[in-house]
C-alpha cells in the first residue's frame, strides 16, 4: 500500500515518553495504514528504547517500523528515518513531543486529496504549540498574515514574517522527494540541526500550502532539553557549526530566485547569527568570542551582502552592541524577549 505520510521519530533514551508520541499519531490517524511511523533508536544506552520500538512494530506491523543505528545524533536519526520512509510526505516529530488528533485528521485529508488529484504540493505548513510544563500554559505559533490560508501558492505570494514566525521543523511537512533530491547536510553528533532541516530545502519547494491547524505540540520544560538556556550556552560550538552550514548553503542574493523567499531566508539566517552572538556572550568559554568573531569574518568573506544584512540591520546591531555595557544591554533585551515568548 502506498503510504501518504511518514512520521520520523528520532529516539535517544526515550523510553519514558516515546509512547505518548507514537500513540498520538496512531490515535489521531485512526490507525490508518497509509500512515507510516519510523521510530529510529539512535544508539540508546540507558533504557529499552529499541525494545519498546520493536514492540510497537509487532503490534502494528503495517504502520510502525523500528530501526536501530549506532549513535549519530539527532540529524543522523532524521536522515535514517528519511531513508526508510515510504510516504509521499515526510514529517519529523521528536520523541518527547506529540500531535493533535483532530489536526492530524485534517492534514491527512488534505494530503490524500493532493495525491488523489495528482496535485503537486512540495511543502505543507501547519501551526505548532509550545507546551510549557512549568506553568501548564500554551503558546501557539501560527502564520496568519504571513501566508494565505488554504491555497496552493508559490513563495512570491507570501507576506511578511514576524520574528517569532519562522518556519521551524515543527511546522513543516515536506514531500519526501524534495528532501531526497538535494539531501539535507546535517552533521553527526550535533544539536540544533533542525535549523538546517527547516532552511536548506526551502528553495527546492516550488509550491506550498498553509493548513491553519495546531498540529504539533512542542514540549518545553525538561532541564536537559537542547533549548534550555544553560544547555544552549554549553553547546555554543554546535550552534556555530550549524549556522556555518546554513551560511554556506547559499549565496542568498544569487542562488534564491524568489525575492520573498530570499527575504524570509535572510531574516532566518540573521536570527541564527543573533543567537550565536547572544550565547557566545553568555558563555564562559575562553574562546567563545574569538569563535564568534571568526564566524562573522567568514561570513563577510563568503558574502558581503549577507554580512551587511545580518550585522548592520536592527537585529544584528542589537545583539552585537560594543563594550561591556553593550553586552549587558544585549543580554537584558534577550531575557525580556525570553520571558515574553517563552521559547526556552
Amino acid at each position: 500500500m502506498q503510504k501518504t505520510l511518514t512520521f520520523g521519530i528520532p529516539c535517544y533514551n526515550s523510553s519514558e515518553y516515546m509512547d505518548h508520541c507514537i500513540e498520538s499519531i496512531l490515535e489521531g490517524s485512526d490507525y490508518a495504514e497509509d500512515v507510516q511511523i519510523v521510530v529510529v533508536d539512535d544508539g540508546s544506552t540507558k533504557d529499552d528504547t529499541f525494545e519498546k520500538a520493536k514492540s510497537w512494530q509487532e503490534r502494528y506491523p503495517q504502520i510502525v517500523k523500528a530501526v536501530h543505528q549506532e549513535n549519530g545524533g539527532h540529524g543522523m536519526a532524521v536522515l535514517k528515518a528519511l531513508e526508510n520512509a515510504d510516504g509521499t510526505y515526510f514529517k519529523v516529530v521528536d520523541s518527547d513531543d506529540w500531535v493533535d488528533g483532530d489536526a492530524l485528521k485534517e492534514l491527512l485529508s488534505k494530503l490524500r486529496r493532493f495525491i488523489s488529484f495528482e496535485t503537486r504540493v512540495d511543502l505543507v505548513i501547519t501551526n505548532y504549540v509550545y507546551e510549557h510544563v512549568e506553568d501548564n500554559k500554551q503558546t501557539t505559533v501560527d502564520y496568519g498574515f504571513a501566508i494565505p490560508k488554504g491555497k496552493i501558492i508559490t513563495w512570491d505570494k507570501m507576506g511578511h514574517f514576524n520574528l517569532w514566525q519562522n518556519l521551524l521543523m515543527h511546522a513543516l511537512c515536506y514531500r519526501t522527494d524534495v528532501l531526497r533530491a538535494g539531501g539535507v547536510p546535517m552533521p553527526a553528533h550535533t544539536f540544533y540541526v533542525d535549523n538546517i532541516y527547516a532552511y536548506v530545502p526551502l528553495p527546492r519547494c516550488k509550491t506550498l500550502y498553509y493548513l491553519d491547524v495546531d498540529l504539533y505540540r512542542y514540549f518545553i520544560g525538561r532541564g536537559d532539553q537542547s533549548v534550555n538556556e544553560d544547555v544552549m550556552v554549553s553547546r555554543i560550538d554546535q550552534q556555530l557549526r550549524v549556522t556555518r552550514i546554513m551560511m554556506r548553503a547559499y549565496h542568498l542574493y544569487d542562488d534564491v530566485e524568489s525575492s520573498r523567499l530570499r527575504s524570509y531566508m535572510v531574516g532566518y539566517f540573521t536570527l541564527m547569527m543573533a543567537v550565536c552572538s547572544i550565547f557566545s556572550k553568555l558563555s564562559d568559554k575562553e574562546d567563545a568570542m574569538d569563535n564568534l568573531d571568526a564566524l562573522w569574518s567568514e561570513l563577510r568573506q563568503f558574502d558581503a551582502r549577507m554580512y551587511r544584512r545580518a550585522r548592520k540591520g536592527i537585529v544584528g546591531l542589537a545583539t552585537n552592541l560594543p563594550g561591556a555595557y553593550g553586552t549587558k544591554a544585549t543580554l537584558f533585551f534577550y531575557h525580556v524577549a525570553q520571558k515574553l515568548v517563552k521559547f526556552n
